[in-house]
């Protein structure tokens, strides 16, 4: 089963992105910060990260950049879930290498369905 890292300060979201996510097929992992993201990663192996961009500890460029340095971890896909839409936040997220930025709110489907392109 693919497994999804999912790292979200706001429970509600969190726990509403973990539900969509199980509900389509998904193995997820919860985390409410960044340092927790990286300890995660570390732990669970994941096939997929969604990173919030604005989470406590360490932002969510901050969990991408130092994912991508590691060999480890460098080859998981990251996708950036932001209410941040500015070109100057988009642009930030794909150059610290992530995959996808999508903006919130979102519809649950449109999730599955990006996160489905991502993974072929």
């Amino acid at each position: 089963m693919t497994k999804i890292l999912v790292a979200e300060d706001e429970r509600d979201i969190r726990e509403l992105i973990g539900h969509t996510l199980r509900f389509a097929g998904y193995d997820t992992v919860l985390v409410a910060n960044g340092v927790d993201a990286i300890e995660a990663v570390a732990q669970e192996k994941p096939d997929l990260i969604l990173l919030d961009v604005r989470m406590p500890r360490l932002t969510g460029y901050e969990v991408c950049e130092k994912l991508k340095k590691d060999p480890e971890t460098s080859n998981i896909p990251v996708v950036f879930l932001s209410a941040k839409g500015q070109d100057s936040e988009i642009e930030r997220g794909i150059e610290s290498g992530a995959v996808e930025y999508i903006l919130k709110p979102f519809a649950p489907t449109d999730l599955i369905a990006q996160i489905e392109n991502v993974l072929k």
